[in-house]
């Protein structure tokens, strides 16, 4: 899954957020780790999809998720 990690001016830190997997993410001053928290975070949220029985999402990454967002803003 595709992780990002970007600065935001409105909240003044960075904010990190894996889309299609988690509607929430994680933040801090810090970008690595916010990044580092990030990946904990998805790959808990992929146990969780597993211990559930649920289907994953289908992947984002290597889908030019970028460009696609980037439409979107």
């Amino acid at each position: 899954y595709a992780k990002i990690v970007e600065w935001s001016d409105e909240d003044g830190c960075y904010v990190g957020s894996a889309p299609g997997l988690i509607f929430a993410g994680c933040h801090g001053d810090d970008e690595k780790r916010v990044f580092e928290e990030l990946c904990q975070i998805v790959e808990e949220a992929i146990d969780l999809f597993r211990e559930d029985g649920k289907p994953l999402p289908p992947a984002t990454s290597g889908r030019d998720l970028a460009n696609k967002l980037q439409d979107v803003a």
